[in-house]
Order: structure tokens, then C-alpha cells, then sequence
């Protein structure tokens, strides 16, 4: 896994003070090269690259610069963990511009830069940051505070962010800093309360190259750790020693801290601790949340950019005038956006940062004494985060959303209630409660959280993906323990129920292995802080709300110019007036492929009572066919007819279609009925033509549809979505994908609609790529690849019935019988297998319908060719019953998916 953050990842990395008068001398292994790097109206920057040789190791290192001569502050962008100095190119570019000096380097180990990796090493990594100054001290583009002193700020993410605290701390040159989803004390993020992180260990690790690639005290620190699966004093010291918090007391320079939300790695209790650290020491410190982490989501890169920059404008360029934002700003889930499912933030802010602790609020626990398992091995183990499952999509930003992703296993973990809480409450911090723990062991591992539980009884949801590890020692005498959980910031509507969980194993960690018995029972009540001060912004007004009406007045006069030019669309074809769909030579390239199509000359058509199935590989076009159906694109070439009528965006004839197509939006403050019923209003047609109660029946969301669609499932989203595909109850029905999400009942009783959607003389199309409901749902099948279409025939045409049967036996036959099976009239061939028979049947011509009589493939109306009549499995059975054959069973040899994976050239 690559621990670099998207455009954040390079923002950062880390300097040190220059250690005595007889240190390592950094000297120039190569002239470098330069380069003028100019955009289109911005002005050009100057890059030099340079390996500098540092006690022997080579660093790679590029100098950027812009606009006239002159002296200006300087700023190292260190990148994160596994990466280089290529990460933070297009950042250093954009600060040069805007007047610094930007020096950017790849750390050891990493890029073309030699050494071990040493974890920011005071006499390594941290050293090197060190000659970098000293260096930059040289450069006449530099300004200095005095000789030797450069004015200098160090930003960096993650592994860089680490670095910029360090170079602060060692090196009393640097003048600000902005460090970002980083530790503080690493050896507290991988040994949480002395219970080790085992998977972002291991990640760890593999992203920086293997074992090997370290230095070698880490390297067996690690694997010690593994194998024992307990850190010991020893490790816990050689990490703290290379951490931030060992040179507390030495870090007073101002500094922006931004720590993400939805991190596993490194949680915001490593920010408090460093906030409250430098604090104390007198220096000014701005700390901001954003909503992603390491686990994923939104890195809101341009803000922190922007705000990064703010920060340098101030304490480097000494601009006082400058707004440097509040002293805390946390990012706010407001709902999702309803056309890219994107999740939508706003800004709470405070002029004071509240801490972890702010504004408690106690809430009673119910449930008494609870005894659970450790169980032997720590397996099945209970399932929060998943450390490199991130992305823009990571699932702690699905929690944010109201999505319930987490795993607890019966007998395994115990739970605490409070009641529903009677307004809406907001968790900004880490809630504490006192329990006490008794084992059958010496020693007890627990897992904390607290859920949110809607009244509803829809899927507990677990705010950022988070638990808190605990140690308890001399568990076998009983003993009180006060948890720290996670801190986090979530919104808890009215009615809803915080749950206390406490579980013996967690998959992100190493817990014992020997089976163990846990008693636990809350001491307490549940103190959740609150940050009181801490205020939402209100939501901004969309720019169209500006610009519309000036854009109108510009347009209007334009439009009546040129209304009377527009195209006509051709005329209805009465042939085609029952004919659902047809589909006639349909080509489409995007642009930039001028020699790749995404569709070509596509031809196909579906009759009423069909279930279609729209197979093909990823990239095979049938996405893009089912836009340009819609008419949401338009093809290049060719013509999409539905019930006779050519497809243009807004044709009359789409209202009697119905879609879901690549996800639907919905209002997340709303009901699922009140979207449903918004959405059929924004029809402009009439109520009674929605039939919405069968619909809803379709959808099967029960009393869930009352509740906000922020809180459904994604199995429950999906489902409200086809329900709003079928409102009106149209003639051509539409699916892309539509039992994601969807547990096996589901997926069964999706079967069954569709059928019967189906059976009442409508139509209906599904892309899916679950190859056996497609089998047991379709009735036709239009397969395609790289754009084109392959086959189109019935589903029993395709898999091969009728050609390749597998004849069940209830004992083994003699070849002579075999060799009279095979001379039967049309059969092929005749072999032995596992389980029976196999037997070939002579092969037809190709099929040239796609449905029954008149179905053509092309859509042409052409005869298929006569082909001589062939031996009807019936027939077969006949034959074999005479030549007392002992047959037990037959059937189709080939599944779907054999038959699909042959069409396309894959592997049957």
C-alpha cells in the first residue's frame, strides 16, 4: 500500500539543526540540471535537481524558484512514506510562484536518494534536513535572518509531517511549520496502550520496501513485535526516541497542524498531544480537522493549500495583515450531493482550540454484568477499520454518512445502552467511561467503541471506523479501568442510542491468542464531550444563485435567434411502435480516442416480455450504450429506437422508460417515501399515474422508509433506487448493477420482481455482472466486447443447452456402449467425465434472432438460414433409454459463466 495522500501526500517532510562544528559536510555530487518550468499566463518556474552526497548518502534533491531576483523565504516540502520528491513537484511549482524558495528531496531509502530508512533518525533523516538548510542558507534567492540562517518553513503529510516537527525541535533555524495527518509519538500510534497495530505495521513496512530496506535495530524491532505480537520496553523506546514528543520542550515555532478525521494510523489524539505540547511552549497554534485521513475520504487538498500558504504568508513573509483562519476548524458531513454522491462539508470553527475533552455530557448506561470470549487463536476477529481499503471512498467516510460498516461476532463482545437521547447531540472529542474488567487470564485486550443506533433498528453505525484499543493488567484479580475512546466528531440525531461495545479482537490488531474468558460491567456513566464553542457555518449560497440570472439575460436574446434553426427529430417508424427497444449500427468515441471506440456498430432488439441481460467485460461499452439509450450522450453514428421513436435528450418518448443507472441521488434529510414523492413531483406528472404504492412494495424498505435516507444501508439505497426506477410503472426498465448491496434474500426476491415486471407485458434491461442471476433471471442475453456485440440469443442459446450435455449415470457403461452413443444420429461425440457422460451435439448455424420470430439480431428482418433438424435432448433421452443406457440425470454442461468467458476469449 502506497501511505501517500492525494496532492497532500508530498506537502511535506522534515529539517534539523546543524549538530557540532565537525559534522558531515554536504557536497555537490552532480553540477544538476535546470529547467524553466512555465504555464500558460503564470509565470515560469526555475527547477534545478542536485544529488547532494550526506555522510555518504546521496540525496535527491529539486530547487524551485520564480519571478525576478531577489531574496525571499524559503519552504522544504517533504513527501510522505513511500514516495519521493516527485509527490510534492506540482506544490513546490505553485509556492515558488506565489515568492518562496521551495527545496524538495527524497528521503533515504526512498526515490533515487540512498541509505536505510530510519524513521526520521535524529542522526540520519533528521540530520539530512539539517545540511539541507545549510545549504539553502548559500543560495542567493534565500533571505536570511542572519549569516547561515535562512528564513525557512517545512511542510510535509504523514512520514513528512513527522519531519517538519522534528526539524523544529532539532534545528533551531526553522521559522514555522505545517505538518499534516501525522504522530506525534509513534510509538503510541503503533502501540496503543502497548497492544500493537499489527496491520499498519505491516503495511508499514511493505511500503517501504521489505524489512531489509530499514535500518536494522528497526528491522528486528519489527519483527520481534510480530512474531510475539506484544511490544516490549525496548521497542516502545527506539520509536519514542525518533518521535516529536522526545524534543517537546524545543518545538516553539508557529504551526498549522491538519489532521484528518478518518484515520486509523494516526487519530487526532496525536494532535491534541502535540497542540497542547507546542502550546505550552508559547507558540501560536492553528489546528484543522479536515474530513479525510489516511483511511480515506475527502483530503480537501485546495483548502489546505490555500490555508498552508496563509500560514507561510504570515510567520515567514512576516504579512500581518494576513488571514490565517481560526484557531480550530473542523470539516462537517452536510449530506451528499444528490448528482455526484459526493459527500458535501462545512466549516465549524472556534477561536479557541477546545481539546478532546470539551463541554461533557454524561449519559447512563444500561446493561448489567456481561461475560464474553477471547476465542482461541483471536479468530474470527471482529472487523472496524481496514487500513488500505481507502480512497476517495474509504469506509470511514461511509460512516459519515450514515453507513453501517462494522463486524462484531455474537460471543465475543459485550454492549452497554444508553437511552435515546432526547435532542440532537454533537460528539466532538474523545468520550471517556469507567469499567471494570475481570479474566479468566493475567492479562485482558479489549476493543472500545461507541455505535450510533438508530430508533429504526437499521445498521449500527461506528463514526470514523474507530476503536480503542486497552491493555488490562492483573485482569484475574478484577479491576477498574477508565477507556479513552476514540476521538471523534459525529452528530447523534434525536431518538437515536449511543452503544457501548467492548470486544475481545479486533482485526487491525494483534490480541492474545489463548482462549480466555472476560467479565465487564460500567462503573459510570458515558462522558461524551460536546466543544460547546465550536459553530457551524451556514451553508453558502450556490454560485448560480449569482450568476444565473445575468447568464439568462445574455442567453434569452441568443436562443430567440437561433430557436428557429434547431434540428428535427426524425419521424416515429410505425413498424417499430410495439417494439421496446432497437438498436441499428450505434458507434460512440470520446474524445481524445480518435481510434478506440467505446461502442461500434452496435446492432440489437428487444421485444415486450423480455428480461435482457447486457453482458461484457469492464470496457466492453455497455455503460456507455445505456447512457446513450437514455440519451443522456449521443452516439456518433447509428440510431437508438424505443416503441418506434428515435432517441434524442428530452425526447417525449423517455417518459416511458425507467432508469438506474451508476447510482442514484438522493436527499439525505429526507424520508425515502418524501424522495420518492419529490422525485415524482418533479415529473410534472400526475400523482395517481406514480403508482407508488407498488413501488414501495417493490422496494421492501417496511418502516425504514419514514426514516432519513442519510441513515439507510447501501443495501437499503439500492433498493429505494429501483422502487424510483419503477415509479410509473414504465414500459422499458433500466438496471445497471441493481442487486449491489443487496444480501442473498434480496438478490432472490430481486429476481422475482423483475420477472414479473416482466410477465405483464413490459420490458426490462439489466447490466449485471453476476453472472448466475442473470442465468436464472434473463431470457435473452446481448453480449458484448471492446464495444462490440458478440452474441445476442436467448439465455439457453448461449449456455450451450442443446448442444453439450452432461449425462448423469448411476453406474459406469463399457466403451462398446459408448461407441453406440456416439453413432446416434447428430451427435458429435460421446466421452467419459467425472459424474457421467459428456455428449456433443451436432453444432448449428449461427443464431440470427435475438428473441422469437422476428427478433433479429440486427434489426433487420431478414429469414434465418435453414438449418437441418437437429437431435432435441427429449430425443436424445429417447435413444438412450433403448440402448439401455442407466441414466440417472442431464443437463446443459455449460454454465453462463463457461459460456461467457469462451464468447469474450477468456479462459472457460
Amino acid at each position: 500500500m502506497d501511505l501517500r495522500l492525494p496532492r497532500l501526500r508530498g506537502l511535506l517532510r522534515r529539517p534539523r539543526r546543524a549538530l557540532a562544528a565537525g559534522a558531515a559536510v554536504v557536497v555537490l555530487a552532480g553540477a544538476g540540471t535546470w529547467t524553466a518550468v512555465a504555464s500558460d499566463d503564470k509565470p515560469p518556474v526555475r527547477e534545478t535537481d542536485r544529488v547532494m552526497a550526506v555522510d555518504g548518502v546521496r540525496i535527491d534533491t529539486s530547487y524551485f524558484t520564480s519571478g525576478p531576483a531577489g531574496r525571499r523565504p524559503a519552504v522544504l516540502l517533504a513527501h510522505g512514506f513511500g514516495g519521493s520528491k516527485q509527490d510534492v513537484r506540482q506544490q513546490a511549482q505553485d509556492l515558488a510562484r506565489d515568492g518562496y524558495a521551495v527545496l524538495t528531496w527524497s528521503a533515504r531509502g526512498f526515490g533515487r536518494s540512498t541509505g536505510k530508512i530510519g524513521l526520521n533518525d535524529p542522526k540520519g533523516e533528521v540530520a539530512d534536513v539539517s545540511r539541507l538548510i545549510d545549504w539553502l542558507a548559500k543560495q542567493p534567492q534565500v533571505q536570511l535572518d542572519k549569516p547561515g540562517d535562512p528564513r525557512v518553513g517545512v511542510a510535509g503529510a504523514s512520514y513528512g509531517g513527522a519531519i517538519s516537527l522534528l526539524a523544529a525541535g532539532y534545528d533551531h533555524r526553522v521559522d514555522a511549520i505545517a505538518p499534516a495527518i501525522t504522530y506525534w509519538n509513534l510509538a503510541d500510534a503503533l502501540f496503543p496502550d502497548d497492544v500493537f497495530k499489527k496491520l499498519w505495521a505491516g503495511i508499514f513496512v511493505n511500503s517501504g520496501g521489505g524489512c531489509e530496506k530499514f535500518e536494522p535495530d528497526l528491522c528486528r524491532m519489527y519483527e520481534r513485535v510480530a512474531q510475539s505480537g506484544t511490544p516490549d520496553a525496548q521497542a516502545r523506546a527506539l520509536l519514542a526516541a525518533r518521535s516529536p514528543s522526545a524534543v517537546a520542550d524545543r518545538i516553539k515555532v508557529p504551526m498549522l497542524l491538519v489532521q484528518g478525521q478518518t484515520d486509523s494510523l494516526f487519530p487526532l489524539g496525536q494532535a491534541d498531544a502535540a497542540a497542547k505540547a507546542i502550546r505550552a511552549n508559547g507558540a501560536p497554534v492553528d489546528v484543522d480537522w479536515i474530513a479525510g485521513g489516511h483511511d480515506g475520504g475527502d483530503m480537501e487538498t485546495g483548502r489546505v493549500q490555500s490555508r498552508v500558504r496563509a500560514w507561510f504568508d504570515r510567520y515567514l513573509k512576516d504579512d500581518k495583515g494576513t488571514d490565517t483562519g481560526p484557531a480550530f476548524r473542523i470539516s462537517r458531513t452536510g449530506g451528499v450531493d444528490s448528482t455526484t454522491g459526493a459527500a458535501l462539508l462545512r466549516g465549524a470553527s472556534d477561536d479557541r482550540y477546545p481539546g478532546l475533552e470539551s463541554g461533557q455530557r454524561a449519559l447512563p448506561l444500561r446493561g448489567g454484568e456481561q461475560r464474553f470470549a477471547n476465542p482461541a487463536g483471536a479468530s474470527p476477529p471482529a472487523v472496524s477499520a481496514l487500513p488500505g481499503l481507502g480512497g476517495s471512498g474509504g469506509l470511514a467516510q461511509l460512516s459519515s454518512l450514515g453507513v453501517g460498516v462494522s463486524l462484531d461476532f455474537p460471543g465475543q463482545y459485550a454492549q452497554f445502552e444508553s437511552a435515546p437521547v432526547s435532542r440532537s447531540l454533537r460528539i466532538t472529542g474523545s468520550p471517556k467511561v469507567t469499567v471494570h474488567v475481570t479474566s479468566t487470564s493475567d492479562d485482558a485486550v479489549l476493543f472500545g467503541k461507541v455505535y450510533d443506533v438508530s430508533p429504526g433498528g437499521g445498521t449500527p453505525v461506528l463514526p470514523s471506523q474507530l476503536v480503542a484499543p486497552i491493555r488490562v493488567e492483573g485482569a484475574k484479580a478484577g479491576k477498574d479501568v477508565t477507556i479513552t475512546l476514540p476521538a471523534v466528531d459525529h452528530e447523534v440525531e434525536q431518538g437515536h442510542r449511543l452503544r457501548l461495545v467492548l470486544a475481545s479482537t479486533d482485526l487491525g490488531y494483534a490480541s492474545p491468542t489463548a482462549p480466555a474468558t472476560y467479565t465487564v460491567s460500567v462503573r459510570g456513566d458515558l462522558k461524551v464531550p460536546t466543544a460547546p464553542g465550536v459553530t457551524t457555518a451556514a451553508a453558502p449560497l450556490p454560485s448560480w444563485v449569482w450568476w444565473l440570472p445575468v447568464a439568462a439575460a445574455v442567453i434569452a436574446p441568443a436562443l430567440l435567434v437561433t430557436g428557429r434553426r434547431r434540428t428535427t427529430a426524425p419521424a416515429p417508424d410505425p413498424a417499430l411502435a410495439e417494439v421496446p427497444l432497437q438498436i441499428t449500427d450505434l458507434s460512440k468515441r470520446y474524445a481524445g480516442s480518435a481510434d478506440r471506440y467505446a461502442v461500434r456498430d452496435l446492432s440489437f432488439r428487444v421485444e415486450k416480455g423480455q428480461v435482457l441481460g447486457l453482458l461484457g467485460p469492464n470496457g466492453a461499452g455497455k455503460t456507455t450504450t445505456l447512457r446513450m439509450l437514455m440519451g443522456l450522450i449521443k452516439p456518433d453514428d447509428g440510431e437508438i429506437r424505443v416503441f418506434g421513436h428515435a432517441i434524442r435528450p428530452g425526447a417525449p418518448v423517455l417518459s416511458r422508460l425507467g432508469a438506474f443507472v451508476e447510482g442514484a441521488g438522493f436527499l439525505p434529510h429526507l424520508s425515502g417515501r418524501e424522495n420518492l414523492e419529490l422525485y415524482w413531483q418533479a415529473t410534472g406528472r400526475p400523482p395517481e399515474d406514480a403508482h407508488l404504492d407498488e413501488a414501495l412494495e417493490i422496494a421492501g424498505l417496511g418502516d425504514a422508509l419514514a426514516r432519513a435516507v442519510r441513515t439507510y444501508s447501501q443495501g437499503m439505497r439500492q433498493r429505494l433506487a429501483i422502487a424510483q426506477a419503477m415509479l410509473g410503472l414504465p414500459d422499458l426498465l433500466i438496471l445497471d448493477e441493481p442487486t449491489n448491496g443487496l444480501d442473498p434474500p434480496q438478490i432472490r426476491e430481486m429476481r422475482e420482481v423483475l420477472i414479473r415486471y416482466a410477465a405483464a407485458g413490459r420490458t426490462v434491461i439489466v447490466s449485471s455482472h453476476l453472472l448466475a442471476e442473470v442465468e436464472q433471471s434473463c431470457t435473452h442475453l446481448v453480449v458484448m466486447d471492446r464495444g462490440r456485440l458478440v452474441q445476442a440469443s436467448p439465455v439457453a442459446e448461449i449456455t450451450g443447452s442443446g448442444d453439450t450435455l452432461l449425462v448423469g449415470l448411476a453406474t459406469d457403461i463399457p466403451d462398446p456402449l459408448v461407441e453406440k452413443v456416439t453413432a446416434l444420429p447428430d451427435v458429435e461425440s460421446a466421452v467419459r467425465v467425472e459424474g457421467g457422460l459428456l455428449v456433443r451435439l451436432a453444432t448449428p448455424g449461427p443464431a440470427a434472432r435475438l428473441g422469437g420470430a422476428g427478433n433479429g439480431a440486427t434489426g433487420h428482418d431478414e429469414p434465418a438460414d435453414e438449418q437441418p433438424p437437429r437431435t432435441a435432448p427429449a430425443q436424445l433421452l429417447v435413444d438412450l433409454v433403448r440402448l439401455e443406457v442407466p441414466v440417472t440425470s442431464m443437463g446443459p454442461h455449460r454454465r453462463l459463466e463457461d459460456a461467457f468467458l469462451t464468447l469474450i476469449g477468456g479462459e472457460a
